[in-house]
């Protein structure tokens, strides 16, 4: 039997996210409880901008909600592919992500497909099969990422984020003479953002002027925050073929950018968490190391 469209729509502006399980009922005509959206959800048939949808996905107003009456849900692959887990527990883990691979989406290779063999199956009885990651970090980016190990370990790292009570830091090499520390606050892609700098280490280059080892805060998480606002004020990020100044780049390194500390209280064990991802070699290279 083919797939079929139940219903096609585009969710109008929310003046704060929700969670697919909590707004799906107030769109979807065919589905009008919760009960039947979390059924329909888990078996594959609510999609998000084409994706397969979660419960614990948030909605923020603009994405494509469609619902099929016997979609097929996609079985994404388990790769074996090492990654480095920095911490692990029965609810969640941090995971040091390499450069050069990507978090998710439909390639084969990303580091959630590589998730299930590199992490223990939770014993928790709402234990996911698949971990998710709570946030992303971009192909050349690399460093600390969570993961939820649970569906609820998923919804409470999410409000997590949402609430702005983590802090992420991370370390970059910047390009160019510049203050010893600051706050960015331009927009992003139409909406606010807030980055803050401190420069740690400078170093005069024959080839680039100076070099600079900043550790950065995100206030807001817009896609290339940091890219941008470090070349909005003229000292974009070393490797940065996209942002950066053209020719400045060191062939074969990529983007000298790591997320490297998260800071957040434990939703279950109310621990206070502070866990860091070992500085890439390339970084050591530039700047001794104490």
């Amino acid at each position: 039997m083919q797939d079929r469209l139940l219903e096609k729509l585009t969710v109008p502006h929310l003046d704060e996210r929700k969670r697919l399980s909590d707004i799906a009922p107030e769109l979807f005509k065919a589905l009008p409880s919760k009960k039947s959206i979390k059924k329909a959800i888990k078996s594959g048939h609510v999609y998000i901008d084409e994706k397969r949808g979660q419960t614990a996905d948030f909605i923020k107003g603009g994405e494509v909600l469609e619902l099929f009456e016997n979609k097929k849900a996609v079985v994404k692959p388990t790769i074996e592919y090492p990654i480095e887990v920095v911490f692990e527990d029965d609810y969640l883990a941090v995971v040091h992500k390499p450069a050069g691979i990507l978090v998710s989406g439909n390639k084969k290779i990303t580091l959630e497909n590589s998730l299930p063999s590199n992490l223990k199956r939770s014993t928790q009885p709402d234990a996911l099969d698949r971990p998710e990651p709570i946030h992303r970090l971009d192909y050349p980016t690399s460093g600390a990422l969570l993961i939820g190990k649970t569906q609820e370990a998923v919804i409470a790292l999410n409000k997590v984020f949402e609430s702005r009570s983590i802090n992420k830091q991370y370390l970059a090499i910047t390009i160019g003479e510049m203050p010893v520390n600051g706050i960015i606050e331009g927009e992003v892609d139409g909406k606010r953002a807030k980055s803050a700098y401190k420069v740690l280490k400078s170093e005069i280059s024959e080839r680039f002027t100076y070099l600079n080892l900043v550790e950065l805060t995100l206030f807001t998480g817009r896609r290339h925050q940091l890219r941008k606002h470090l070349s909005s004020i003229g000292n974009p990020i070393l490797g940065d073929a996209e942002y950066g100044k053209e020719g400045l780049i060191l062939k074969g390194k990529g983007l000298y950018l790591h997320s490297y500390l998260l800071e957040f209280t434990h939703p279950f064990t109310n621990e206070k968490m502070k866990v860091v991802a070992p500085v890439p070699k390339k970084f050591k290279k530039i700047f001794d190391w104490d």
